[in-house]
């Protein structure tokens, strides 16, 4: 894994443009296409100058080209911030930090590996999935949505891997339902080894479960909302067993947004365990 540490800089929105539902950036930022690994996130300013929105948006990097310094990321608009982004044209100024987090841990073997992507939470598996393919793993890729316009990353996806299935919750694409549906027999059909994951919190702790059943380790990407990015506001907090069998509120965006599936307390996220270390300091706060 490289390990070149994430940098601030101004980069260049070299191109931007719709995908489905999304919006789809290219930025020359060669400080932070240096250090990437699957599963890193940048952190963008949103607003300009004279904005009063002063947090970051935080976006998985969908694809880096350090030969030529340029990062892609896919943007929803949600609110403010992202409908300032999605305005932007090709040529402005992007004040970015990264790459942020702890990224996907690659086997040390080839396996058989599935990815299980919910809309635009396919975004990282796609480098993912071009590593994985490198170190000679057979990669099948499950990508679902609730509707057709909300997938994302099948076309590049079907470059990369063998196997592609898709799945849309109202059938407007691929098979109707959800990516669990489909999940169990491909893990049965090709001998999984592993799961990667990313997407809504539902959809993962649902992947965690499947894998779980069938006694598979499971690596998923979390979408909480980070603020700053870089572990101050504590925003982005999780409930997660640590190796000493201890639970402890710890951040997506430092500790994760990568974590192993079985570690995360599903039942427990949005709310303060009596047993969590370190609850009793922060009740009343």
């Amino acid at each position: 894994m490289n390990q070149v540490g994430p940098v601030q800089e101004v980069g260049e929105i070299l191109s931007v443009g719709p995908v489905g539902a999304y919006v789809e950036f290219r930025v020359f930022a060669p400080g932070v296409a240096a250090g990437f690994a699957p599963g890193h996130f940048v952190a963008v300013a949103v607003g300009g100058d004279e904005s009063a929105l002063v947090l970051r948006r935080a976006f998985a990097l969908y694809g880096v080209t350090p030969s030529n310094g340029t990062v892609r990321f896919v943007v929803a608009e949600n609110g403010a911030g992202t409908r300032w982004l999605c305005r932007q044209p090709a040529g402005t100024p992007l004040d970015l930090v990264g790459p942020l987090g702890n990224p996907f841990l690659l086997p040390l073997t080839p396996r058989p590996v599935v990815l299980v992507g919910g809309g635009y939470g396919t975004a990282p598996l796609i480098p993912l999935a071009e590593r994985l393919t490198d170190l000679g793993c057979r990669v099948v890729m499950v990508i679902g949505a609730a509707t057709a316009d909300r997938l994302f990353g099948e076309l590049a996806a079907r470059r990369l891997v063998s196997e592609v299935i898709v799945t849309t919750d109202d059938g407007s694409a691929g098979l109707p339902g959800w990516v669990t549906d489909v999940l169990p027999a491909t893990i049965a059909r090709i001998g999984a080894r592993a799961i990667y994951a990313c997407g809504p919190m539902g959809m993962l702790h649902a992947v965690g479960d499947v894998a779980r059943l069938h006694g598979l380790p499971a690596q998923v990407a979390v979408e909480e909302a980070m603020a700053c990015g870089i572990g101050v506001c504590m925003t982005c907090v999780l409930p997660v067993r640590g190796a000493d069998g201890r639970s402890r509120f710890v951040r997506s965006c430092v500790e994760g947004p990568v974590f192993a599936a079985d570690r995360i307390r599903w039942a427990d996220v949005g709310r303060l365990p009596e047993d969590l270390v370190g609850a009793d300091a922060m009740k009343g706060h």
